[in-house]
């Protein structure tokens, strides 16, 4: 998500100084030493890195001796102490995927599908010791799409977002920048857990149709089936199907439906514990009898 964020500032003309995000990371089977895709870019365009999953003292050395007269953040996951926050003359302007005051966290995105709403957003903000409370400088709107996952979202948020980033920095250095304090309701948007995506089939279809959007793709839905976790992938909402108990399965067509607590949900992929992602459609045609089987 920092990434395009990274580069419109670079291509509007910005210098740089040093890129701060988290240590490389154990990827994959092999556990492969991985730099995140920021450090990857900025490693790319010659920007010094500093790698930290929390700003300590040490780091906070570091950051003062890049000397950088503003520091932008984008989805760090770290609360950033005062002695930091007083470092840049301009301080630290935050590009955060929602119209705050709404969805303040670190999952704004994903609880704002979750949550069924129609617009998101993103602003950019001054950073303070609270979570995410500072004054607002720039503000942009996106219309939720029915078929929007959290992941194609954040997607088009990361590039609107670094051109509105990119905006306020120019703002901010030509003197013309205003923040004004946040209004409106407070809602949180805590990061998810894995038991977040548990489907709860007994939930209307239109609530596990959000859910299973807003956890795709991290940390993924999933429901249990003869004991183990079975991954899927977002639901299709089918009105009007057969009459179905919450969890049940069936069969219509080539469509594989599940009974929830109002109409059925049809699946659409799913991946059994120990094999691969597969149609629901090829997952149905190795089950002795469809009938029989029901999601926990």
């Amino acid at each position: 998500m920092a990434v395009p964020s990274l580069d419109a500032l670079v291509a509007a003309g910005f210098d740089v100084v040093a890129v701060l995000t988290r240590p490389d990371a154990p990827l994959g089977r092999k556990r492969v030493l991985t730099p995140s895709p920021v450090a990857a870019r900025a490693a790319e365009l010659g920007i010094d890195i500093i790698h930290a999953a929390r700003v300590d003292a040490a780091v906070t050395e570091q950051i003062a001796a890049a000397g950088p007269d503003v520091a932008a953040i984008v989805a760090y996951g770290g609360l950033i102490p005062r002695v930091a926050l007083d470092i840049p003359r301009h301080g630290w302007i935050n590009l955060h995927f929602s119209l705050l005051p709404a969805w303040r966290g670190a999952a704004p995105v994903q609880r704002s599908l979750i949550a069924g709403d129609d617009v998101t957003g993103a602003v950019t903000f001054q950073l303070e010791e609270g979570l995410d409370t500072g004054p607002v400088f720039g503000t942009l709107t996106e219309a939720v799409r029915p078929d929007d996952t959290a992941g194609a979202l954040l997607e088009r948020l990361s590039h609107s977002g670094a051109v509105l980033l990119t905006q306020t920095l120019s703002a901010v250095d030509a003197g013309k920048a205003a923040a004004v304090p946040q209004q409106g309701e407070v809602s949180l948007a805590p990061k998810l857990s894995l038991e977040d995506g548990r489907i709860d089939w007994t939930q209307p279809a239109l609530a596990i149709g959000r859910r299973a959007r807003g956890v795709t793709p991290e940390p993924g839905a999933w429901t249990i089936l003869d004991g183990q976790r079975v991954k899927l992938e977002p639901v299709v909402l089918r009105p009007g199907g057969p009459a179905l108990t919450p969890g049940q399965l069936a069969l219509e067509g080539k469509a594989v439906l599940v009974g929830t607590g109002s109409h059925p949900v049809e699946l659409t992929r799913i991946q059994p514990s120990g094999k691969k992602m597969m149609t629901a459609a090829d997952w149905a045609r190795g089950q002795a009898t469809l009938e029989s089987v029901v999601f926990e």
